[in-house]
């Protein structure tokens, strides 16, 4: 005998039948995950003496950061391509455009600066972010001082005067291409440095960089502050400034960046 109540439990688990169904083939429809575009990285300095004032960073029109006077971003990440940078000023104004050249997992700087007192214009360099060896830390030179001398090195106060770094030495990108206006990375033993940006044979200082701020003695020879390089780490010292300026806050002066 065919019972009322089995009759209603069977008509009951056929319309639900549907409903089960719908949900379990729902997850097969979820929508795909967009891949992570190819990224290099890039890190923006403002060391344009000609824009003593605060700019704002944009990336294809995008604002990544603004800066000060001096100031720089960490690396930012920044599609892989052929991205143009602006540089605009407080009044929206673009003060420089250029297009950047970015490869997959590349480290990159970008030096804004100033090729005349009046003028701007930016300078990408390819950052070799290679760990030095143990013990060791890495150091290498920017020259963007204008109207200083034409090539600055890096050089060590002793004693016995000034002991240059070896193969540490840039040229003002006025008359040199972007690779000779930033120095390779040297090697130097972690330690605490008195350091000097000078020209010449006999060596001549240019500005100190003493503590890397940028803020300390006006570049004489007699400078003292000092600066820990700590093992592991890789560092650039940038000169920036218009030599011979009457504003104090121009003239040369030398900052430290620390790359990773």
């Amino acid at each position: 005998m065919n019972h009322p109540l089995k009759r209603f439990s069977r008509l009951f688990l056929m319309a639900a039948l549907p409903a089960a169904v719908f949900t379990g083939c729902g997850n097969d429809d979820d929508d795909p995950v967009a891949p992570t575009p190819d990224q290099g990285k890039v890190l923006l300095s403002h060391a344009a003496a000609s824009a003593n004032f605060q700019i704002t960073a944009l990336v294809n029109d995008q604002s990544v950061g603004q800066l000060t006077y001096g100031q720089s971003t960490s690396y930012l990440n920044v599609n892989a391509g052929t991205p143009t940078l602006k540089i605009n000023n407080s009044a929206g104004q673009t003060a420089v455009s250029q297009v950047l050249t970015v490869a997959k997992n590349q480290n990159y700087s970008v030096f804004a600066y100033a090729p005349t007192a009046t003028t701007a214009g930016l300078l990408p360099v390819v950052d070799d972010l290679t760990a030095p060896a143990a013990g060791q830390a890495k150091v290498r030179v920017v020259h963007l001082a204008l109207n200083a001398p034409a090539t600055v090195k890096l050089s060590q106060q002793t004693v016995a005067g000034a002991v240059d770094i070896p193969n540490v030495s840039a040229t003002f990108p006025a008359s040199a291409t972007a690779t000779t206006a930033a120095s390779n990375f040297a090697s130097v033993p972690a330690g605490t440095y008195n350091l000097l940006v000078t020209s010449g044979s006999p060596s001549v200082t240019v500005v100190a960089v003493g503590d890397g701020s940028g803020t300390g003695a006006n570049g004489t020879a007699t400078a003292t502050a000092t600066k820990n390089y700590e093992a592991g780490k890789i560092y650039t010292v940038v000169v920036r400034g218009i030599s011979g300026s009457l504003d104090p806050a121009l003239q040369p002066r030398a900052t430290v960046i620390q790359n990773n």
